[in-house]
């Protein structure tokens, strides 16, 4: 008969000695210490499987999963929101990711925009407007710069600048 590794946590004689030497309250390096000593377990870090957002999401984060509809709120103090549903919404935040299957309708004041899916109101993007091949957006734009990739579309009133950094500038009579 073949020798089987153990069932359900069951441990081989040798780990209980290492229980001893361990201080009464464990660090957080004493379960990887066990891990690595036992050949038939996986390291607890393990790399992530699933690939990450273009830009990471920081901070304060609301996701409207998929299925999910958002209507007739107005959204504060969030740093990143992730739509994978349908929101209905005003809102002011650092990064907004639009899923292929989400959609945003409204008004958007955003730093970062990465959509994949579709928006529709007035969105004004202060530093940097993705859309991507999936990407669809409409209606009244406003960007600092902007990235579409072969497939995305934009229409609408589409402008240049923020309103913000226009209303800095001094007009030219002012200066003189």
């Amino acid at each position: 008969m073949a020798l089987q590794a153990p069932f359900f946590g069951k441990r081989e004689p040798e780990t209980f000695g290492l229980r001893q030497n361990l201080p009464s309250t464990p660090s957080p390096h004493a379960r990887t210490q066990l891990v690595s000593t036992n050949p038939i377990e996986v390291p607890a870090a393990s790399a992530p499987i699933a690939a990450e957002p273009v830009s990471k999401a920081t901070g304060s984060t609301l996701t409207v999963g998929p299925n999910i509809k958002l209507k007739g709120v107005e959204i504060t103090d969030c740093d990143t929101l992730v739509v994978e549903g349908t929101v209905e919404a005003t809102m002011d935040s650092r990064l907004m990711q639009i899923t292929s299957a989400g959609a945003f309708k409204g008004s958007a004041d955003i730093d970062i925009a990465e959509i994949h899916g579709a928006f529709d109101g007035e969105l004004t993007v202060r530093d940097k407007l993705v859309i991507y091949a999936t990407g669809k957006v409409t209606g009244k734009v406003r960007y600092g710069k902007l990235v579409i990739e072969e497939g995305g579309q934009l229409s609408g009133e589409i402008a240049f600048g923020t309103a913000k950094s226009a209303q800095g500038k001094l007009p030219l009579q002012a200066i003189a």
